[in-house]
């Protein structure tokens, strides 16, 4: 078993991250050992407390567990890790074997939204809804600055998502934002067909402050996959 050695800067995060990328990407399959703590010390070169820490972090995430006897062993990602898997692994050369993440959590983004803007225009209460009207024209007025927009973009989403009235919903976007993947991370220009439908926001806000929760639904739907079916996309 070969590893880089670790930055000084940040020895921990280097150890987590070769770990993380060793098992995700099948290098060590599900049931496997891992070395034990001395062994990866030395192999990383760094101290025992480095490991420890991001042996902690990849179980959190589903990637390890600590069998009988204090043997770690590779957990399959498949059944085990959740969605900060996908969020830890945003600027990690998409090492996980599915070809398009950026396109599923695309996707995920988008059926959450469509959902969360028909339960917003059902649910939320009359001032809620004319928030999301001005929050629309104020993403409008920073056209065609698409930085500027995306930013914005996030924050009109927010008040829709919170509007849904739905927990999981929020906690969702929550990780998606926090996590800068289907928001941040993808190109602003990848997302121009989306960002730059000033119409199609307007429309959305319309149907959201009017209670028309399936015209908003359609509405979300056009605008949250025009990056997925646009050439560009």
């Amino acid at each position: 078993m070969t590893f880089v050695p670790a930055p000084r800067s940040s020895v921990s995060d280097h150890v987590f991250g070769q770990l993380r990328d060793a098992i995700v990407s099948g290098r060590h399959a599900p049931g496997d050992p891992l070395p034990g703590e001395r062994e990866l010390a030395t192999a990383f070169a760094v101290n025992r407390h480095a490991v420890r820490e991001a042996l902690r972090r990849l179980q959190q995430l589903g990637l390890l567990r600590v069998s009988q006897g204090g043997v770690t062993r590779v957990l399959d990602w498949r059944v085990h890790a959740g969605l900060d898997l996908a969020l830890s692994l945003a600027q990690s050369g998409d090492v996980l074997p599915v070809e398009h993440l950026v396109r599923d959590m695309l996707e995920m983004r988008a059926c959450v939204g469509v959902d969360a803007a028909r339960r917003c225009a059902v649910r939320a209460p009359a001032a809620v809804r004319r928030v999301v009207v001005d929050t629309v024209e104020g993403f409008a007025a920073l056209a065609p600055d698409l930085s500027a927009m995306a930013e914005a973009n996030i924050a009109l989403w927010r008040h829709i998502v919170t509007g849904s009235g739905n927990t999981a919903y929020l906690l969702s976007f929550n990780s998606l934002v926090a996590g800068a993947l289907a928001v941040g991370e993808v190109p602003p220009a990848r997302r121009a067909a989306e960002l730059l439908d000033v119409a199609g926001h307007r429309r959305l806000a319309a149907a959201i402050a009017e209670g028309r929760g399936d015209d908003a639904a359609t509405e979300a739907h056009t605008l949250l996959t025009a990056s997925l079916t646009s050439p560009t996309g």
